[in-house]
């Protein structure tokens, strides 16, 4: 799946679909959203926001799906 920033998506967080925003491609090993991902430019992660909650997370792009 293609994602860039401001893309609606939607992902599975504690067995509920969350709805949100993508703020951030992260392509480099760094400290995001409480914890270190382990991205690169071949395998990137994607720093998302909650619509309900405005708490930020960072998923793989396997995990998160188009929404509306």
């Amino acid at each position: 799946m293609s994602v860039r920033n401001g893309d609606r998506v939607t992902w599975k967080s504690h067995g509920q679909l969350v709805h949100g925003v993508v703020e951030k491609k992260i392509t480099a090993r760094m400290s995001e959203s409480g914890r270190t991902v382990n991205a690169s430019p071949e395998a990137p992660q994607y720093k998302v926001r909650s619509d309900k909650t405005g708490r930020t997370a960072v998923h793989k792009p396997e995990a998160l799906k188009h929404g509306k």
